[in-house]
């Protein structure tokens, strides 16, 4: 075999090499054992073509059979029948040491010695563990069954020799196998680049286990804890982003595992690729919708909602049309979210504005023929999914996991502090502008009035600063309006200035050390305050 020419290249180790395809390696003997028997017949088609002995187990070794094609049965390969139910059946020497023996004289005369021929190829993809847990009546016994032994093994002992073996974990693979075979061999490059595949591959697999285990079969103190003390995460790339929040940052998209809320998706019909900003955005208008009644419409700019509104039974076009009026210069470019379908007159309102992106549950085939006019906008389906469990942020060189806020207080058993009652219009205002509040960024105002967003304070320092703010940014009269506050109010001045601004009732968390004080200037300004003893801080 010809010197292999190389460059060094980091495979999350020491230092290995990079081929340059001289040192391809002929594929003489193959052991495959899949699961998902897509393409399993064309591979195999391929290495009987090129010479190469099949060796295979169980359905695997069955499918190949039914293709027309020889394959040596696993237990004729190793004098060895399959037993425990099928639990041990490639767990054997003759298997493994044909794998991990290295292209050495030492080795080569150890394998001569226990006649064991050396294999050049593992084909192998898992028990399907994730599909078989994500069923709702799955029971331990079968969970416990879906856990691949052989499996993993044999793929780890391949990645470990990529040296001088090959090993396919994803059918998607298989054609550039194929290629290289019919080529003459895999050569270095490929066998690393799958061997980096593999052992990702089987540590997302047992990421799976570990975290059903947790979650189901752990001890009892450990299942009543709200975080559990160890957490496995897979994430896998989805889709590779322009850029990140600004063009010299590279960026891309990974999907979280389903308990850590990965089974949420959205689908985009058309439109321009989503940037790391739009994805951003798009969780914020979705989350907004979703805490609201239907018919809710949210326009959300730089994660904040700058326009909001919900009517009962309304049309969509209309409630979208007062949530663009809370503010309309900064709904422009801005992203729309609506929990219901999406139907023609929505879509001729959302054309008259620049928007980046429009998500919902739907959309009707003249609203998509409509928004297809807008060639650059987003049209965005959100598909179902349980809201996430957890929300991750990375700091300090680690990540900050909680619970995901999802609750929202009912103000119908929420204590009214104040002296004056607020009534059922208010009430509903108030109830609407509480849902809105957990959804700006801290310290939060918002104003409501008619169940649409008139005036939003975000990310302000001073929780007085988000009042004033709130109030000028109102495009419509404030008076007869409700504010609501993310977290208490520190001192009597935000209470005061939103009095100002013709504020009647105000909710918040209550829980300041001058509460009192808070109190007694909304006594004496006439306004109602129901405090909901929950704070909703986004920071």
């Amino acid at each position: 075999m010809a010197a292999e020419q190389s460059s060094a290249v980091n495979l999350g180790g020491g230092d290995v090499t990079t081929s340059t395809g001289e040192d391809r390696r002929p594929v003489r003997r193959a052991v495959l054992s899949v699961s998902n028997k897509d393409g399993l017949a064309e591979l195999a088609s391929a290495l009987v073509e090129v010479g190469a002995e099949l060796v295979s187990s169980g359905g695997t070794a069955s499918r190949i059979a039914e293709a027309g094609l020889s394959v040596t049965k696993v237990s004729d390969y190793t004098g060895a029948p399959e037993i425990l139910d099928g639990r041990v059946k490639t767990l054997h020497p003759r298997i493994f040491a044909g794998i991990l023996a290295r292209d050495t004289d030492d080795h080569n005369a150890q394998l001569q010695a226990q006649d064991v021929p050396p294999v050049d190829l593992v084909v192998v993809n898992l028990y399907p563990f994730e599909a078989t847990i994500a069923r709702a009546d799955v029971t331990l016994d079968e969970a416990v069954e879906q856990v691949d032994i052989g499996g993993p093994s044999l793929v780890r002992a391949a990645a470990k020799n990529h040296e001088r073996v090959a090993v396919v974990v994803d059918p998607a693979d298989y054609a550039r196998v194929i290629a290289a075979v019919k080529a003459g061999g895999i050569d270095g490059a490929l066998r690393r680049e799958l061997a980096a595949k593999a052992f990702a591959h089987t540590a997302g697999y047992d990421a799976a286990i570990s975290r059903w285990f947790a979650a189901n079969i752990a001890p009892a103190e450990a299942a009543e804890a709200a975080l559990p003390e160890r957490i496995t995460l897979e994430l896998t790339r989805r889709q590779s982003l322009r850029y990140g929040e600004n063009p010299h940052q590279a960026g891309a998209f990974y999907a979280l595992p389903p308990a850590f809320g990965g089974d949420e998706a959205f689908e985009q019909l058309r439109g321009k690729e989503l940037s790391y900003n739009n994805l951003l955005d798009l969780d914020a208008a979705w989350a907004v919708v979703r805490d609201l009644p239907p018919v809710g419409v949210s326009v959300i700019k730089h994660s904040n909602p700058c326009g909001a509104a919900y009517i009962d039974g309304g049309a969509p076009a209309e409630v979208f049309r007062r949530a663009r009026a809370t503010d309309p210069t900064s709904a422009f470019g801005g992203i729309v979210g609506c929990n219901v379908e999406v139907d023609e007159e929505m879509a001729r309102a959302l054309k008259e504005l620049f928007l980046e992106a429009v998500v919902a549950p739907g959309f009707s085939e003249s609203a998509l023929a409509v928004l297809a006019k807008k060639k650059n906008l987003r049209v965005i389906r959100r598909v179902d999914g349980a809201p996430p469990p957890y929300s991750l942020r990375s700091a300090a060189g680690g990540l900050l996991v909680q619970q995901s806020d999802l609750a929202i207080e009912s103000l119908a058993g929420a204590r009214v502090a104040s002296k004056r009652q607020p009534g059922k219009e208010e009430l509903d205002d108030l109830d609407f502008a509480w849902r809105m509040c957990k959804h700006v960024k801290s310290n939060a105002i918002v104003i409501a009035k008619g169940r649409a967003l008139v005036g939003v304070g975000a990310g302000q320092m001073s929780r007085v600063d988000s009042v004033i703010i709130a109030a000028r940014k109102a495009e419509v009269p404030t008076d007869g309006a409700v504010l609501a506050s993310d977290a208490f109010f520190p001192f009597r001045d935000g209470v005061d200035k939103a009095a100002e601004a013709g504020i009647r009732a105000i909710v918040q968390p209550g829980g300041s050390k001058r509460d009192d004080e808070v109190i007694a200037a909304a006594d004496e300004h006439g306004m109602a305050m129901v405090f909901t003893g929950v704070r909703h801080f986004r920071h």
